[in-house]
């Protein structure tokens, strides 16, 4: 190989030393700073995600109950199920998505709500469980008729 080297023209050694520095550059930035390079990217995409994550939990943190502590159960003991169900829906900005409340006995109400976001709903029924012991005894779900992922329309009975 080293004959055919010094066997071609001047012009021609220069052509072929110009061509095997491209290809070793190209090798080198295919083969080693390109996976890299997406490696790099690929975890700062995740740091971002789950610094994302962390903030949007971090406002959570002071509503989640401490384990050791009871639910406050008698926080609502005098008022009508129908007032807690409308102040609570109120704190969590869900009472536009009320359609119908209506007791069912002295210690129920069934709520029928429309178009609301599914985890609100379940964070609104933890409120009802921990401030109120209102817990749910059946109810029914299903897709809300807009396109808007997430949304529910909810039917369901609550009970002290």
């Amino acid at each position: 190989m080293k004959d055919w080297f010094h066997a071609l023209a001047e012009r021609e050694q220069v052509m072929v030393l110009t061509a095997a520095g491209v290809i070793v550059l190209a090798s080198l930035y295919l083969g080693l700073w390109l996976p890299l390079d997406r490696g790099h990217r690929s975890a700062a995409t995740s740091v971002e995600i789950w610094r994302s994550s962390l903030a949007q939990l971090r406002p959570l943190r002071g509503s989640i109950q401490n384990p050791t502590t009871a639910p406050a159960t008698d926080a609502g003991g005098n008022q009508s199920l129908v007032v807690i169900i409308d102040n609570t829906l109120r704190q969590r900005n869900l009472y536009s998505s009320l359609q119908r409340s209506q007791p069912t006995s002295a210690s129920g109400i069934r709520v029928e709500l429309e178009n609301v976001a599914f985890d609100d709903l379940m964070m609104w029924l933890g409120d009802l469980g921990n401030g109120y012991g209102l817990q749910v005894q059946s109810g029914n779900f299903s897709r809300s008729a807009n396109e808007i992922r997430g949304r529910v329309n909810a039917s369901l009975t609550l009970e002290r």
